[in-house]
């Protein structure tokens, strides 16, 4: 293969499924050509996956000129889902902040117009708990009601099966927005086999596990480890969940973490032909093949 295929029709597909990011540099012959540039990246993995779990905004919103040059390099049908900066949804908790809720939606609004915006998801931290549901309410009503929003909550609160819970399901599916749904359990069913996984470990959170729906958009984010063979048992009741999310009509968004970077693609496409085997209908994901064209996908 010596160019990307720039027409994946990824909006055909039932479902999204991705990896935390688009460049690696140990993913050389597996996505893209090994020496390839880090400035093509993504236009080839935008052609072997529909999506991208985008991190790097949590940290810092990049300018104007960035999200443009996403937009322009990634393939027709491919869609980012970003995260919050973290300014907006940790350090002021959701308050007191139109202006970073302005740059943002600005910056989003780029790839909206461009047919690139997914499910963007509003992380929460560990310490928002159910004394902020009301900040939590009046923000998510400025959003803006016709994209794609989702939340992931961490404190043990909105956990409780009770009250807490059932009301911010209730607000999420009054807005029409997606509760993320998150899964480390694989990740801490046995000792850490490498330093990754270690300090993984160490970072992920172990929230109790759920399969709400809220939207139409399921978003799951999967936390597995760096051999595959340890976390096939642990996601079979997954690939389940996300077949029969399909076929009630549900569009899911899967992302596939793995401790390290390395071996994300590689979970994700165990996950995909997990799903397939559910639904035969579904096509493989596309194959890296080296100096040899890319094979066009089949819908059916």
């Amino acid at each position: 293969m010596t160019s990307p295929n720039e027409n994946p029709q990824w909006d055909k597909w039932l479902y999204r499924i991705g990896c935390p990011v688009w460049g690696c540099r140990t993913w050389g012959d597996q996505i893209y050509p090994t020496g390839t540039s880090s400035s093509e990246y993504l236009a080839w993995y935008s052609s072997m996956f529909p999506t991208v779990e985008g991190n790097s905004t949590f940290y810092a919103v990049p300018p104007s000129d960035t999200f443009q040059k996403w937009r322009d390099t990634s393939a027709a049908t491919f869609k980012f889902s970003f995260k919050f900066p973290r300014r907006i949804s940790h350090d002021l908790k959701l308050s007191h902040c139109d202006a970073e809720l302005q740059q943002w939606l600005e910056r989003l609004a780029i790839l909206q117009d461009g047919g690139r915006l997914g499910p963007t998801f509003l992380q929460l931290a560990p310490s928002f708990s159910y004394r902020y549901f009301p900040q939590l309410e009046s923000f998510l009503k400025k959003l803006p009601s016709d994209w794609p929003w989702a939340v992931e909550v961490r404190h043990l609160d909105w956990f409780d099966e009770g009250d807490k819970e059932s009301q911010l399901d209730d607000l999420l599916q009054s807005l029409g927005m997606d509760r993320v749904l998150f899964d480390s359990s694989p990740l801490n069913s046995m000792d850490a086999a490498d330093e990754f996984e270690s300090t993984s470990q160490k970072r992920k959170p172990k929230s109790p596990f759920r399969v709400t729906v809220t939207g139409r958009r399921p978003m799951l984010r999967l936390i597995g480890r760096n051999n595959a063979a340890e976390v096939a048992d642990h996601w079979e009741k997954w690939s389940l969940q996300i077949a029969s999310w399909i076929r009630d009509g549900y569009e899911p968004w899967i992302f596939t973490h793995a401790p390290d970077d390395t071996y994300a693609p590689g979970l994700a496409r165990l996950l995909h032909e997990m799903i397939r085997i559910q639904l035969p209908e579904l096509v493989e994901l596309p194959t890296f093949e080296a100096e040899q064209p890319m094979k066009q996908l089949r819908l059916f």
